[in-house]
């Protein structure tokens, strides 16, 4: 399978926000997994990370089979004593998944971050999504770990609903901290010259370019390695 590139926070402004605040512009932005998944997934679960699928039970449907809008329960290590918990963005194949998560990979040294549309393979004996492995963005590959996880929780309705609403929040917050850094940027970098919405279109217009080689590159067709 190739390897999949990322997106840093999940928004295309965020990724704008990326291409013209200077660095160190976002370190007041710490997401941690719990209450990211349920901003997004709008699943209403509360607690460690560790606690969603026994609280899921009888709550929300739970399985093994991966579909969008999931959350995929991680059980507790050592080294992750409260568990994670990450959204389904997209079902690649029966045993390859995209997920957004948060608080995964150190970003330029940095936790507490956002990751949009990483993948996630299922390598577990049966193919019950028992066993994975997780993209890891220092490597710019599959982490060198497997993880235990417990399954998926399924979203209703009523977690449809609030995910839509979620997302929206977060993306509208995402497009303010985008727009602040274009008018500082722009008003340092280019006092005389474009104003800062333009320096936004034109980041989102590459990020849209970037996007668009991935997807060419990552076509079956192409080969995989």
């Amino acid at each position: 399978m190739r390897k999949r590139t990322r997106t840093l926070l999940g928004s295309l402004a965020a990724a704008a926000f990326f291409a013209v605040a200077p660095a160190g512009a976002i370190a007041e932005t710490y997401w941690q997994c719990v209450p990211f998944a349920r901003l997004i997934s709008g699943i209403q679960i509360f607690g460690d990370a560790r606690t969603w699928w026994s609280q899921a039970v009888g709550k929300y449907e739970t399985g093994v089979v991966p579909r969008a809008g999931a959350v995929l329960c991680f059980k507790p290590t050592s080294r992750m004593r409260l568990g994670h918990v990450a959204v389904v963005s997209q079902v690649l194949t029966d045993r390859v998944v995209q997920i957004t998560h948060a608080n995964w990979s150190p970003i330029e040294g940095s936790r507490g971050k956002v990751e949009k549309d990483v993948t996630v393979i299922d390598v577990s004996a049966n193919g019950d999504w028992s066993q994975v492995k997780v993209w890891y963005d220092p490597n710019r590959d599959l982490g060198g770990s497997t993880y235990s996880v417990h399954g998926f929780i399924y979203p209703d309705a009523t977690s449809r609903m609030l995910a839509a609403s979620g997302v929206t929040r977060f993306q509208n917050g995402a497009i303010a901290v985008a727009q602040q850094a274009a008018q500082q940027m722009a008003s340092a970098v280019r006092p005389n010259s474009q104003g800062p919405m333009s320096v936004l279109s034109q980041a989102a217009d590459s990020t849209d370019r970037i996007a668009a080689l991935i997807a060419a590159a990552t076509r079956p067709d192409n080969g995989s390695n």
